[in-house]
């Protein structure tokens, strides 16, 4: 059964948030999210995601080049812990080591903060779709 799904690149000052889907394993900007003082703006998140209706959300997990925990590791777990608890939805996390480089890559000389996060929630999602190779169970 075809899922559709949302990806969040998270960050504490902007969210980048992108929407994908399994029966395509393609994924797409949509928007980025501003935090309030380190805070997720809950109201938005709620509206995408009665908006979309994702079966399952996936997180971006940074972590250093060589694979350990860094500081914002942490934050992003609490993220995603308060993404399941408030939407009870099943979270799954993606390695984003690169997903912002990429991001600028794509979007060459006519990026913002806000495009590039949004579109890093994209590669992580995207990402994410191509290492389940098309087994969505």
């Amino acid at each position: 059964m075809p899922e559709t799904l949302l990806g969040f690149d998270y960050g504490t000052r902007r969210i980048g948030v992108a929407v994908g889907q399994t029966l395509t394993g393609t994924a797409r900007p949509l928007s980025t999210l501003p935090c309030r003082n380190g805070k997720p703006d809950w109201e938005a998140i709620g509206r995408l995601i009665r908006e979309w209706q994702p079966s399952r959300l996936v997180v971006g997990l940074p972590l250093h080049m060589d694979g350990t925990e860094q500081p914002m590791t942490d934050q992003a777990r609490r993220f995603g812990r308060q993404l399941e608890g408030r939407y009870n939805l099943p979270v799954e996390w993606m390695d984003e080591r690169l997903s912002s480089e990429e991001a600028e890559r794509t979007l060459g000389s006519a990026r913002d903060k806000a495009a590039v996060d949004a579109v890093a929630a994209a590669v992580i999602l995207r990402d994410w779709l191509a290492t389940r190779g098309g087994s969505w169970a």
